[in-house]
């Protein structure tokens, strides 16, 4: 699990999500299950997360990526 910071156009910090890998291990056959592979989702260290998570990737980088774009 890692955090980042999101950042706008002029490149001010903004926000952080955070990145994390899951082996499906949350029902993943069920309807809150979570597929295999590298998340993200915004929210604070210490904090509860600010929605769904997004994923899932084959790479953390993928993972990261996505969240910045």
């Amino acid at each position: 699990m890692t955090y980042h910071q999101f950042s706008n156009d002029l490149g001010e910090p903004y926000g952080s999500f955070e990145v994390f890998f899951t082996c499906g291990s949350f029902e993943p056959d069920g309807p809150e299950g979570f597929e295999s592979g590298w998340y993200w989702v915004a929210g604070f260290p210490g904090c509860l997360p600010d929605g769904d998570p997004s994923g899932p990737f084959q790479t953390e980088q993928e993972a990261i990526d996505d969240a910045l774009a």
